[in-house]
């Protein structure tokens, strides 16, 4: 375990690392600091996303019996993935640290005695998603890993197929980023963001239910009265952040396939020629305030 563990400390943040080094580098690029460190963070999710994925398809496909049979890849890659929670809390404050700086405030980016006010902004602006990160590795990988006692492998597996949403996520936050709003791309990546994200983090849950129903033959309303309370708390409480961050992608996709945004309403100059004392967009891409005319992104 100690061998996986030390494995995933170093491949996520190596990964990030020579992404960055490469956009720096190549000189067909020769991107900014800034804009090699955004675009790393979302790539590194992205693969995260796709390994996380491809791991829970061949849980979710091997289990037969899916309360009893086992495989191997479940504990592994869970113990493997510890450590890019950890590390993506540290990429999402790189994110927001260097947005601070495009939009005007490189003096704050410059000073060292900011970067604990920076860090307060961030925790304040981010404290559901660095909430999450941290339930997933203090509570989540104790429970998956030794409290399960090697049941429920199948469940694991389609949990980790939530992922499957993370690279239309990422990219949305990268058109978003670079200003590309107005492309087909974007409408296009909209729309599959939108569409993954409700398969594979809302209506996730209710299937997990529906499964465990037709296994034990009990009627779809009745599992919740079957199965252990914790198992309807944990299971409330991992839904909830994800209805949230639906909503804000909802509203997000309305008000781009309607050509709502900021620049059609009357105050939108004086806000872009106020863009320098603006915060920035979340790091994670989600955003609560309805006049924001980009898609949320996770």
């Amino acid at each position: 375990m100690l061998t996986i563990l030390a494995a995933g400390s170093m491949f996520f943040p190596g990964l990030f690392l020579l992404s960055k080094q490469c956009l720096k580098s190549i000189p067909a690029l020769r991107w900014s600091e800034g804009d090699a460190v955004i675009v790393s963070a979302r790539l590194v999710s992205s693969i995260q996303a796709v390994m996380a994925s491809s791991a829970g398809y061949i849980i979710a496909s091997s289990c037969e019996d899916i309360l009893e049979d086992q495989h191997w890849l479940t504990s592994s890659y869970i113990v493997f993935a510890v450590p890019y929670f950890m590390y993506d809390i540290y990429a999402m404050f790189m994110c927001y640290w260097y947005k601070l700086r495009v939009k005007g405030h490189e003096e704050a980016a410059a000073a060292p005695q900011h970067m604990s006010t920076a860090m307060s902004s961030y925790l304040r602006r981010e404290f559901l998603m660095v909430l999450h990160h941290v339930v997933m590795v203090t509570v989540c990988f104790p429970i998956s890993v030794f409290w399960r006692q090697g049941k429920g492998d199948y469940f694991q597996g389609v949990l980790f197929m939530a992922e499957l949403s993370t690279p239309s996520v990422c990219l949305g936050k990268i058109l978003i980023q670079y200003k590309q709003q107005h492309t087909l791309l974007h409408k296009v990546n909209g729309a599959l963001m939108l569409i993954t994200f409700f398969i594979c983090r809302v209506l996730l849950f209710p299937y997990l239910y529906y499964a465990y129903g037709r296994y034990a033959s009990i009627p779809f309303h009745m599992v919740p009265l079957s199965v252990p309370w914790h198992c309807n708390l944990g299971a409330a409480l991992l839904m909830a952040p994800q209805l949230y961050w639906f909503s804000l992608i909802f509203r997000g996709a309305v008000r781009l396939f309607t050509g709502s945004s900021r620049s059609r309403r009357p105050g939108a100059t004086k806000e872009r020629q106020a863009g320098g004392n603006a915060l920035p967009q979340p790091a994670n891409g989600y955003s609560a305030r309805p006049s924001e005319p980009e898609m949320a992104a996770h």
